[in-house]
């Protein structure tokens, strides 16, 4: 039988019944040509018991449901690389959760291992969320996943293949289903392939979610990739040539070629350094890979293909990661370095291994391909769990707080900084003294007041550098603050600065609710909860608990405060009695217009008409990011207001992957003439009338308001923030074009 790739079913002829044979063949295919022992028995058992449990159901694409799960088994096999027992459970993933099957049911025909992995997938229900007061399904479902990923890492794994496939299938979707998948898979779920050593996978993950989030980007830089695909050609051959009998010389068996970034990673360049696809300079790298013999020695092999490159090459020594002696925390390894090429521009290249290569390509399954040989990285994979049970041993934090730690430690390189007697310690990049100091023990985090890095004295907020040896200095009187939440990076420091900030919150709400409930004795008002609430509302907070906090912690003084915002207070009968204990009878104060429309009921399934007039809006635009028409943005319905975000932005992100029942899908409707908060960047060559010129281009030729101006010049070059006025984001971008024409300007662009 031929070697069957994954097939898009979507405009096939073949009926139902060949359609699941031909996914079911090519499953055992793919399990018979592993490194695994061979169970085909068990997993043909699976395979018939899942077909009769989703017997007549359909995806959304229209076909049989039991094709989704042997797409995912067949990821799990081909491109993960697990065996029978992850493909079992796989191929049952969806049994206990959408049919009447239990867990006793399929550990009783499959066995405790294969319940365990099914359970651990299996989502938590709504009627149990309800039931124990949790406000994020998903976040609690994440939660849930990583609990149960630490007693058997295949559950991480099959989701993630489960999720890849979702991705490859997310055109069936409705519109605001694709935004919630696709933001939990931005969010969490490519950072765990990446910290899980999948790079293909989750370079894969990332491509999807900006195809379906910005699917005009998506299509530029794939159309401009195309473009310049020959000119890249001519380059490698001019590059390659004079390489090959320097490498020939050394008898190494080694193929050398070219790897071009992705999609997403180029995008995302593009907006970090705000240029243009044709500045690009690492848009791909050269990828020499040498096969390993007896005798051969790896670290050595890449060195020796270095210093023949580099003598035909000028190399760039600020570029050079040597991540074969020091991997990096997901378990790569290679020589990276650049030199500047024949025509003048940089080009990376990649030096690695074969086996490498396999590893950081396919993670796990390559770990797994060579285990007889002990490879080293599965310490790696140990490593990261280590640092999860030591997040678990916290089990009040929220859900949403726990998906936020994890997911610090996912994405990022490592460095290695020491301790005073030279022990080496392993830290995100740029951690703080704080992290280290939680590394090194939680009671040493707790009571940290500074650090001596390599003898000098630093503030907790010191970015460590790889090779800084670090003391740490103490105080028992010292404990945190909410403030060091801005300085940690690792997810040990956030979980332990929060786990205080919780307790102490505890205690001063108590000490709080106190005060409140003796301030209403006094003045012969009812103690009632619903009071409580009202009075919380009248100070701004949602929930009493709020203001026993604020009250607890002497930001709010009920004396003082409680009397002057009972005066323009609401119309009710508990606010009437108020104001009388308090102030005697007061006239009527009129109401004011509000500026935010009340929301109305909202069909979450059709996308929601963004509307606006010099009066009313129906949202309320995202601080964090500014948001302007013509932007693509997705809403969350927060404290009854449609709260409005870019899709870019990091919150909403966040939102996407934890609050997806809350999320819209959005049409800009009408605005008007209702004028919007943006903000420019412009950057160039210092010269008398420069301001003039740059205030005549936004004031007099697009007639827009400038709101703020801050610029500042050194040696020359100034740059600067000018906040304006304005109606779009096409009117911003229009305003940008036309700055970088203008004489003395080098750039301008939009933040955020």
């Amino acid at each position: 039988m031929e070697d069957i790739y994954p097939v898009d079913y979507s405009n096939s002829t073949l009926s139902d019944e060949e359609m699941i044979q031909r996914e079911y063949d090519a499953l055992i295919y793919d399990y018979e040509h592993s490194n695994h022992r061979k169970k085909v028995e068990v997993i043909q058992r699976a395979f018939t018991f899942a077909r009769m449990a989703h017997e007549g159901v359909r995806r959304k694409s229209g076909e049989p449901y039991i094709m989704h799960p042997l797409a995912v088994a067949r990821i799990v096999c081909r491109e993960i690389g697990l065996g029978s027992t992850s493909i079992v459970s796989t191929l049952l993933h969806d049994v206990v959760e959408d049919t009447e099957y239990t867990e006793e049911d399929i550990e009783q025909l499959f066995g405790p291992k294969v319940a365990q992995i099914v359970i651990g997938l299996t989502k938590i229900s709504s009627e149990i969320l309800a039931e124990r007061n949790i406000e994020s399904l998903q976040a609690e479902n994440f939660r849930k996943l990583i609990l149960t990923m630490n007693a058997d890492i295949r559950v991480i794994l099959i989701k993630i293949a489960d999720r890849l496939h979702n991705m490859r299938t997310l055109s069936s979707m409705p519109e605001h289903k694709k935004l919630k998948i696709t933001g939990e898979t931005l969010y969490i779920y490519a950072p765990l392939a990446h910290r899980l050593g999948l790079f293909a996978i989750k370079t894969e993950l990332e491509e999807l979610v900006f195809k379906h989030e910005h699917p005009k980007a998506y299509e530029d830089i794939c159309n401009q990739i195309i473009d310049t695909e020959q000119s890249r050609a001519e380059l490698f051959k001019q590059f390659s040539t004079p390489i090959h009998p320097l490498l020939k010389a050394r008898g190494l068996d080694y193929e050398m070629k070219t790897r071009v970034k992705s999609c997403y990673s180029i995008w995302k360049k593009m907006q970090k350094k705000q240029i243009p696809f044709q500045e690009i300079y690492d848009l791909y790298a050269v990828r020499i890979i040498f096969e390993e013999t007896p005798g051969l020695n790896v670290k050595e092999t890449c060195w020796g293909i270095y210093t023949d490159i580099t003598s035909l090459y000028r190399v760039n020594n600020e570029r050079t990661r040597d991540w074969v002696a020091q991997p990096k925390s997901n378990g790569y390894r290679a020589l990276h370095f650049t030199v500047m090429g024949p025509t003048g521009k940089w080009i990376e290249v990649q030096v690695r291994s074969r086996r490498m290569d396999e590893i950081d390509e396919r993670g796990l399954a390559a770990h797994w391909k060579y285990k007889s040989d002990g490879v080293e990285e599965d310490q790696e994979i140990t490593k990261f769990l280590d640092q999860i049970s030591e997040l678990l041993e916290n089990p009040d934090s929220s859900a949403m707080d726990f998906l936020d730690t994890i997911k610090l430690n996912l994405y990022g390189d490592d460095i290695m900084v020491f301790t005073p007697k030279g022990d080496p310690i392993t830290l995100p990049h740029e951690s703080t003294p704080l992290d280290f100091a939680y590394a090194l023990h939680s009671t040493l985090g707790q009571t940290c007041i500074g650090a001596k890095v390599n003898h000098k004295l630093v503030p907790l907020s010191h970015t460590l550098q790889s090779g800084d040896q670090v003391e740490i200095i103490s105080s028992n009187n010292q404990k945190p603050s909410a403030l060091w939440l801005k300085y940690v990076k690792t997810a040990k420091a956030k979980s332990k600065i929060n786990e205080f900030l919780r307790i102490e919150r505890r205690k001063l709400i108590s000490q709080g609710e106190e005060s409140v409930i003796n301030y209403f004795e006094q003045h012969d008002l009812s103690v009632d909860a619903g009071h409580m609430d009202l009075v919380a509302s009248l100070f701004g907070f949602h929930k009493r608990e709020d203001l026993f906090y604020a009250v607890g912690s002497g930001t709010v003084n009920l004396v003082d405060s409680l009397y002057k915002r009972i005066k323009s207070s609401k119309s009710n009968r508990f606010f009437k009695s108020v104001k009388e204990a308090l102030m005697g009878k007061q006239d009527a104060i009129p109401k004011p217009t509000e500026s935010i429309s009340q929301i109305s009921e909202i069909d979450y399934k059709k996308p929601y008409l963004l509307q606006s007039d010099a009066i009313k809006s129906n949202y309320v635009m995202a601080d964090d990011c500014n948001p302007l028409p013509g932007d693509e943005v997705v809403a969350f319905v927060i404290d009854n207001q449609v709260v409005v975000h870019r899709r870019t932005c990091t919150e909403a992100m966040r939102l996407k992957s934890s609050t997806g029942n809350k999320l819209l899908s959005t049409i800009w409707g009408d605005q008007g003439a209702t004028l919007f908060t943006g903000s420019i960047m412009i950057e160039g060559i210092d010269s008398k009338g420069i301001l003039n010129g740059i205030v005549q281009v936004i004031t007099e030729d697009f007639l827009i308001n400038i709101a703020s101006v801050q610029l500042q010049t050194q040696d020359g070059i100034f740059g600067g923030k000018v906040g304006l006025e304005v109606h779009s984001a096409e009117q911003v971008e229009q305003l940008c074009n036309a700055l970088k024409q203008a004489p003395g300007i080098s750039n301008a662009y939009r933040i955020y």
